[in-house]
């Protein structure tokens, strides 16, 4: 069983910056995309971001592209988030989650639902102040 660990979440002021980290348990993490999800108090858990198996692809929600950048270094089984220009409606709890399909050949729109995922972490809180 595949066991996933985020960290880096925090406080920070809009404009600020963060980066989260998703630690997998496994060798075998480098054979399927990962992707970050969000969710806010009284809010469903909304995609972020997802990387490719190979690192080559990516997709962010429209709400983040151009602030958020997603990577990953399979030699430390990690796949990061990075945060940028943060804003308070950026606040939530982030999660990372491991595709149930190794090696995807794209990672368009099936990587945006909460079901294509088969593991995730525990979640990271990151807090916007205005």
């Amino acid at each position: 069983q595949v066991q996933l660990e985020e960290s880096g979440g925090g406080l920070v002021q809009a404009g600020g910056s963060l980066r989260l980290s998703c630690v997998a348990s496994e060798q075998s993490f480098s054979n399927y995309a990962m992707g970050w999800f969000r969710q806010a108090p009284g809010k469903e858990r909304e995609f972020v971001a997802a990387i490719g198996w190979s690192g080559r692809s990516t997709n962010y929600a429209d709400s983040v592209q151009g602030r958020f950048t997603i990577s990953r270094d399979s030699a430390k089984n990690t796949v990061y988030l990075q945060m940028n220009s943060l804003k308070p409606e950026d606040t939530a709890v982030y999660y990372c989650g491991k595709d149930s399909v190794s090696r995807r050949f794209t990672i368009g729109q099936g990587l945006r639902v909460r079901t294509a995922y088969d593991y995730w972490g525990q979640g990271t809180q990151v807090t916007v102040s205005s």
